[in-house]
This record gives C-alpha cells, sequence and structure tokens, in this order.
C-alpha cells in the first residue's frame, strides 16, 4: 500500500486495508521477523537466551508486559525497540485526537465526521516512531494526567454544558490509543491511580468524571519496575499486577565481555578521545570488573542494584583524565595508565548506595578498594597466583622482582609525565620487564607499560610491596622499608 496516494476514506476502503489491533501488529511482524531469521531487539546485549525470547513470549501471547529489573539494566530501551515491531504506517482519521482508525472510530469527533463526510473523510498516515508514549511515574501524576478529565475553558470557548462529552480534555492514555504506552517505575503511581488502570487494562474502556463512555481502547502497555520500589516508595497492587499478563525479570551482564559490549556501545566519547587515546584490553576488564565488585560488596547496598551506566560514565571519566593528562603535558597521543583510574572515583560515587557500613567508610574509599580489588581479582588472569602463604625457602616468580625494592631504593611513579617518561620510568624496573615477556610474550608495546604498572599494583594488593599516594603519583617499595618508616 502506497499510503501517500490515500487521502480520502473512500480510497482506504478501495485498497483493501484491514484494521489489525497494535498487539495483532506486534505479533505479526514478530512472526515475520523470525521467520527471515532477523533480530528482533537489537542493541541490547546478554539478554539473547533469557529476557528476549520471554519477551518474544509475551508478544506472541498478546499481553501486556511488566517489566522488573534493578535499575540500569534497559528495561526501558527494551520497551522503545517494541516500536520496530509496528506496522511503518496506519491510517488515522485527520484532527482525531485519539488516532481513530477510519475503519473502526470510537471518538464522537470521528464518528460524526465520517457521518458528515462519508468516503470523503480525510485520512492521515501515522509512523512508527510517532506511536510511542511515555510516562515516569511520580506521586503527583493524576487521573486528569493519564485518563482525562473536563475541560472548563473549551466548554466556555464552545459554549457547550458540562453533560457535553465534547468539553472532555483526554489524557495521556487515550491519547495514545494505537500505540505503546510505557509507565516507568509503576510503584511510584498512587494506589488510586493504578486502580484507573484495570478498566483500561481488561476491557480497554476509560472512565471521566461522569461520563457514560466506552472506548475500545486498542493499546499495548508496558510497565517497567525496580523490585526495591516494592518496600521503599510503594507497591504494585495486586489487582493490577493480576491484569498484566506478563512479568519479565531482568538482569546484569553475566560476563566482563558483555558487559564491555555495552559499555563500548552506551559510552559518548568525542572524536579525538577516539584518536587519540588508546585504551588496552586489559583497562576495559578492570573498568568492567569494578561493577562486579560492587555488585559483591558489603559496603554497597544489593537491592539497590549497581547500574550498567556505572561502567559507561567510569569509562567516560578514564579517558578524560588522560585527556586532561595529555594537554598538560603537551602530547599529542597518550595511553590509559592504571594511575588514571583514581580519576573514575567521581563517576562511582553517584551510581552506588552505600549500607551503614559503606557510609562509615565514605564513598571515596569505598570506590577506591573496589579499584584495588579488582585488581586483585583479575590478575591471576594473566599472571601466575600470589599465593598468601608461601613455604619457607620456595621460589616464586616475583621473587626477583620484590628483591629489586628490598635492595634498591624507593621507585616513584609520577601522574603528569610524558609518554616517554612513563615509560622510561617503568623500564627502569627491569625485572617487570622479565616478567612481561615470559608470561605475556605476546602483548603490544602500547600495553606494555600498563601490564607492568598493573604488576606493581597486585603485589601491592597483595601485600608483597607497598604503595603510598603522592601528590604528583605513587611510591612503591618495599614491605618491610614501609613498616619501618610506619606506612
Amino acid at each position: 500500500m502506497i499510503h501517500t496516494n490515500i487521502k480520502t476514506l473512500g480510497e482506504l476502503k478501495a485498497s483493501n486495508y484491514q484494521y489489525k489491533s497494535i498487539k495483532e501488529e506486534l505479533r505479526t511482524n514478530l512472526i515475520r521477523l523470525k521467520k527471515e531469521q532477523k533480530d528482533t531487539f537489537t542493541g541490547v546485549h546478554g539478554y539473547e537466551k533469557t529476557v528476549i525470547p520471554q519477551l518474544e513470549r509475551a508478544i506472541l501471547s498478546k499481553h501486556n508486559i511488566n517489566l522488573l529489573g534493578l535499575r540500569g539494566q534497559a528495561k526501558t530501551r527494551l520497551a522503545r525497540q517494541m516500536v520496530f515491531l509496528l506496522d511503518e504506517y496506519i491510517p488515522v482519521v485527520q484532527g482525531s485526537e485519539i488516532n481513530d482508525d477510519p475503519l473502526k472510530p470510537i471518538s464522537k469527533y470521528a464518528k460524526d465526521l465520517i457521518q458528515e463526510k462519508g468516503d470523503n473523510t480525510p485520512i492521515a498516515w501515522l509512523h512508527q516512531s510517532e506511536r510511542f508514549a511515555e510516562k515516569l511515574a511520580t506521586p503527583d501524576v493524576t487521573v486528569a494526567d493519564i485518563i482525562g478529565d473536563i475541560d472548563p475553558i473549551k466548554a466556555a470557548n464552545l459554549k457547550l454544558s458540562y453533560a457535553d462529552d465534547r468539553v472532555i480534555h483526554y489524557g495521556m492514555i487515550p491519547r495514545a490509543n494505537r500505540c505503546i504506552f510505557v509507565i516507568n517505575e509503576l510503584p511510584d503511581l498512587q494506589a488510586r491511580i493504578q486502580v484507573a488502570l484495570f478498566n483500561i487494562l481488561q476491557e480497554g474502556d476509560i472512565q471521566i468524571r461522569g461520563f457514560k463512555l466506552r472506548f475500545d481502547l486498542d493499546m499495548q502497555f508496558v510497565f517497567t519496575a525496580n523490585p526495591e520500589d516494592y518496600t521503599n516508595r510503594g507497591s504494585i497492587i495486586t489487582p493490577l499486577k493480576d491484569r498484566i499478563g506478563s512479568q519479565i525479570l531482568t538482569h546484569y551482564p553475566d560476563t566482563i565481555e558483555i558487559a564491555k559490549s555495552i559499555t563500548q556501545q552506551e559510552a559518548k566519547l568525542e572524536q579525538e578521545q577516539k584518536n587519540n587515546i588508546y585504551v588496552p584490553e586489559l583497562a576495559k576488564d578492570l573498568l568492567e570488573q569494578i561493577g562486579f565488585e560492587a555488585r559483591d560488596s558489603e559496603y554497597i547496598d544489593a537491592k539497590s542494584g549497581v547500574s550498567a551506566r556505572l561502567s559507561i560514565s567510569a569509562f567516560e571519566s578514564l579517558l578524560s583524565t588522560a585527556e586532561l593528562r595529555m594537554l598538560t603535558t603537551g602530547d599529542t597521543e597518550t595511553s590509559i595508565r592504571l594511575s588514571d583510574f583514581m580519576g573514575i572515583i567521581p563517576a562511582i560515587n553517584g551510581k552506588v548506595e552505600l549500607v551503614y557500613e559503606g557510609e562509615q567508610e565514605g564513598a571515596a574509599t569505598v570506590a577506591e578498594n573496589l579499584i584495588h580489588q579488582s585488581v586483585k581479582t583479575l590478575f591471576p588472569t594473566y599472571f601466575p597466583a600470589i599465593e598468601k602463604l608461601v613455604r619457607k625457602g620456595a621460589i616464586t616468580p616475583y621473587d626477583e622482582l620484590i628483591n629489586w625494592f628490598v635492595t634498591g631504593s624507593d621507585f616513584e611513579l609520577a601522574n603528569d609525565v610524558t609518554n616517554n617518561e612513563y615509560q622510561q620510568q617503568l623500564n627502569y624496573i627491569t625485572p617487570l620487564t622479565d616478567l612481561l615477556k615470559e608470561y605475556q610474550p605476546d602483548i603490544t608495546s602500547k600495553d606494555e607499560a600498563f601490564y607492568k604498572e598493573f604488576i606493581l599494583w597486585a603485589l601491592v594488593e597483595h601485600k608483597k610491596l607497598s604503595k603510598e599516594v603522592l601528590k604528583e603519583g605513587f611510591t612503591f617499595k618495599d614491605t618491610l622499608e614501609s613498616f619501618i618508616d610506619g606506612i
């Protein structure tokens, strides 16, 4: 059907147009995509075997859907992706406030217009992108906002009595007829407002003041909710929950690789940052590990969750930290350093909810500990594990490096130095180079400096070395010397 050529109801009838409900549209287009072996939901990683099949089953069942999960689990993104399962265009009665279908009008305006003009009734076409409405549930939302109310100004202008249904001002839900309507954070909606949704979900009709309205609204509802909300702010009342066809649980990424793909897709970086700052894969892994550590931390409230936005914001801050150093040193290109991770602490602070013990420690301390713990967790993946207890007289791969600090002087690693100076500082410790050659012989020259710094930080976490924070960098030294110095 060439929609631009059809302007009137008569032409629409002649085109053999058939009315379909929005749920039928979603179902039909999903079936077509599955038969063509095309992806139904794109840009959402880690849900291919879990959430997406459940969502597809709900669509095939023509259910209204509740996406239940912690913050930062792509619930709203999934809802917005459903728009692409709609028909590209649908016909509506021109001028209708509630997107009346020309063959199945429900409003008084559309019915009167069709009765008056018949086959000459003008037709407009609604694109799929315009068939999505979204409302964040807040305690101040009213029935008038989402359902509708009497408009006294309209009554005065048209000189109508309040008994005339033309004085009704439709709320967001009627105006989203034949659309996907999303209510985010449903438990925040007051119970009396949730009650107003009963008939709409079950029967498709609305109730406004004393008017005897029965609109067969054609809606696809998608709700999102956080399990924490059930106790902290409100709840989804049982009768409403009973009317929602499918409740689907979302989750955080299961692996670092999935988490990395999300971060790389969502991070908003400037082109010069992408071109001029090199990020080792180990640095990306370390960044994602921080999120995993945060979800397991005893200092962070697990019920609140740790959003995927933590890694995204942290990655943006990480590159900005390197960029700021580059502007200071005058380098035209640079590589991420492990010390740059201290620059992501502000990005972590706002993304986690601390329990009482965490508040006592302080947000910055908890964030820094997450970085340290991530280094400790990832280290055995790349190098031999450092045992806490080593049999007396046993030789370890790190003896030569540790002895370098025992017999040598303190090693200071400055932050705001040029790339060449940074590499020269690390090359000064010859046992570091030997360790890399033995256990990571295939890494590129760009990665060497980061790996060397990674080893030093890991030895600190395993109490083989100590680290002192300076205003302009770090000092690494032997633990015994640190003990004598009182560090």
